[in-house]
């Protein structure tokens, strides 16, 4: 009996794979035609031309490009929608989409419930949206070219890929520039971000309301800001460079629980923003060559800071808060300072006397900017040594017990120099 159960569940896979078909479209020949006479689970090879667009894709299918061939919205709507589960777009020139923000008109819009989608080796270029995503789970975005109408105003673009509601969601080793936010992530969990170049947009990522996601091995520059994190948890964000940035490098805001490690963050105009972090790690990050390493305020506490570079910012922290806050830990768990004034007299590579980020002059530079001219006078030196021999000088700062005497990270010089344009 056993033996017939067998033989009949392999008697219908083989039915199952023999109704599968490969069917080819050649130029001037309907594209829409061919995926409505398609059975699912068909492949669908598309030879190099030009086709129109405003497709819908209601069956599994797979339609796989041979030698690019291009498919134009003519600037009206979609230029492919996606209404089913198990689509794979595969080596496509996907383009052309309309400019309807209401309508969120994208190059690629995988509606409610086709989970699973694969979109892959695609050029997506001149839509308003790259990708739109929503409500599918498990989709994957891997090693696509994504620009979008760059003559446009940023505000007046598109996102280069959109999530929202989501789950399980693989965005990998994409080129995103030209649009409003490269990577837009709101209430979208358990994804990851992994080696995928932003550029030239808004931000490079902007998460809202998302947790249990990875951002690793990631590249943000020339953008307004590299990755801004807000209203999220959990998140780990590891190896990645942001830099060149005209605003921030890496935003933290409204963010519980999470680790942010390892990441080169250089030539911002602010290396990190940190507003409102409670219970976060940031540990052995290279912070170089910003014009503020660190702007720390709103209750930010509670975090644990340790072995960290910073080196050759123009401010190292600016901190706005009524007590210190305590960085570093025991030693050898402090953080390095380029500025640090202090010294080592038993040679064990740690500051004898505590770092401060905030005495009375970076306060006076932060109100009055012209006074950085003298930053190498003999007064403005006295005047901070005046301000830390009597405490009713002193304002609230980041203070770190053990300073490292080295940075951490051998290859910083690399990285300083490379500032926003």
């Amino acid at each position: 009996m056993w033996r017939r159960s067998i033989l009949l569940c392999l008697a219908l896979l083989a039915c199952g794979v023999a109704q599968a078909a490969t069917r080819r479209v050649k130029p001037g020949e309907a594209l829409q035609a061919a995926i409505d006479q398609a059975a699912p689970g068909d492949v669908i090879e598309i030879e190099r031309g030009l086709y129109a667009g405003g497709l819908r894709i209601g069956k599994p299918l797979t339609l796989r490009g041979l030698n690019r061939p291009t498919i134009s919205g003519g600037q009206q709507g979609d230029t492919v929608r996606v209404a089913a589960t198990d689509v794979v777009l595969d080596g496509l020139i996907v383009r052309d989409s309309g400019d309807d923000l209401k309508a969120q008109n994208a190059g690629i819009y995988i509606e409610p419930g086709s989970h699973r989608a694969v979109v892959q080796h695609c050029d997506l270029v001149y839509n308003l949206f790259g990708l739109w995503i929503e409500k599918a789970n498990d989709v994957h975005v891997e090693h696509n070219l994504i620009v979008g109408k760059r003559d446009h105003a940023s505000s007046q673009r598109g996102n280069g890929v959109q999530l929202y509601n989501t789950n399980g969601a693989r965005i990998v080793g994409n080129n995103i520039s030209f649009v409003r936010d490269a990577l837009y992530v709101d209430v979208s969990h358990h994804a990851e971000f992994r080696g995928n170049r932003l550029h030239h947009s808004r931000y490079g990522t902007h998460y809202m309301n998302s947790y249990y996601n990875l951002w690793e091995d990631n590249e943000s520059y020339y953008n307004r800001g590299g990755l801004a994190l807000m209203e999220v948890r959990n998140q780990v964000v590891r190896n990645n460079r942001t830099w060149g940035n005209s605003d921030h490098g890496i935003m933290l805001r409204t963010i519980q629980d999470s680790v942010i490690e390892n990441n080169v963050v250089a030539g911002n105009d602010r290396g990190f923003f940190i507003y409102d972090a409670e219970y976060i790690t940031l540990k052995g990050n290279l912070v170089v060559g910003n014009r503020v390493g660190v702007h720390l305020s709103a209750g930010s506490t509670r975090n644990v800071v340790q072995g960290n570079d910073f080196i050759s910012n123009r401010e190292q922290v600016r901190y706005v808060g009524a007590r210190d806050e305590r960085w570093g830990g025991a030693p050898g768990q402090g953080n390095h300072w380029s500025n640090y004034l202090g010294w080592d007299r038993d040679g064990d590579g740690v500051g004898d006397l505590p770092y401060e980020a905030n005495d009375m002059v970076d306060q006076l530079m932060w109100r009055y900017p012209a006074t950085g001219i003298l930053m190498g006078s003999p007064a403005v030196q006295a005047l901070r040594v005046v301000g830390r021999q009597f405490p009713v000088l002193r304002v609230p700062s980041v203070v770190d017990a053990h300073p490292q005497m080295q940075p951490f990270n051998p290859s910083w010089r690399q990285w300083n120099g490379r500032h926003f344009q």
